[in-house]
């Protein structure tokens, strides 16, 4: 009972202390609506622009907002070493760190629904598979967290840490069949792609919303879900070899 006590504790403290934090706000909420609003005006008012676009744009708000979250939260206490008192809580290191990355998941998945609030006044959504989106965008906020954590924990600034995201989030956009097939990339582009785990999210996303994934649902989920388990145990494997004497 304690660690559970200590677990929710430790979530909340973050989502209080960090949600309105600058980089949240710039990063994580300003430029997914900002993109958003792009995409959307661009494509006009046809109902099926706007869901062609959907996937992309609900992709890219869990991405920016979750990265973002871990960004100030581990990399900020880590400076300021209050996460050293964190390491005293009674709690394993693994459900310490599944506590620090919570507030993020749960901040991604609100992001999500930026563009769909968005889209439900310009278009109907009731086509959409939302039993298939919603575990979609569950796992795209766990696998963006995870992969933030993992930034979070290999530098030692907050500007570092939004530096060496934006290395592996802008290329992602492009990368990842967010706006465009994989297929319609350089042949050469195209293992780096599969190698990039918001490229299986949002297979799924076009799938539930358009019906046109590349690849089977079952896969897709099994891939995203085994980038979850690497990342994380990546991350705790750094976090025992750096931060823990």
């Amino acid at each position: 009972m304690k660690r559970w006590i200590a677990f929710w504790n430790i979530m909340l403290k973050d989502m209080r202390a960090y949600y309105l934090k600058p980089p949240n706000i710039s990063w994580g909420l300003m430029f997914p609506v900002a993109w958003t609003g792009m995409f959307f005006i661009k494509s006009g008012r046809g109902m099926d622009s706007i869901l062609i676009l959907l996937p992309g744009v609900i992709a890219i708000s869990v991405l920016f907002g979750t990265t973002s979250m871990l960004a100030v939260t581990v990399t900020f206490e880590k400076k300021n070493r209050s996460f050293e008192r964190l390491l005293l809580a009674p709690i394993p290191l693994g459900l310490l760190m599944l506590a620090k990355t919570s507030g993020a998941i749960l901040f991604g998945v609100a992001n999500a629904f930026v563009p769909i609030v968005l889209a439900l006044f310009l278009t109907d959504l009731s086509q959409i598979a939302w039993i298939t989106v919603i575990p979609a965008i569950v796992l795209i906020a766990i696998v963006s967290t995870f992969l933030g954590l993992f930034i979070a924990v290999s530098v030692s600034e907050v500007f570092e840490a939004q530096t060496f995201s934006n290395f592996f989030r802008f290329p992602m956009i492009f990368l990842c069949g967010l706006f465009f097939p994989i297929e319609s990339l350089p042949a050469l582009l195209h293992p780096l792609s599969y190698l990039l785990p918001l490229t299986y999210g949002a297979d799924i996303l076009h799938g539930a919303v358009n019906g046109k994934s590349s690849m089977p649902l079952g896969l897709d989920f099994c891939v995203i879900a085994g980038f979850c388990v690497v990342l994380f145990a990546i991350s705790l494997r750094n976090i025992h070899r750096k931060w823990i004497v």
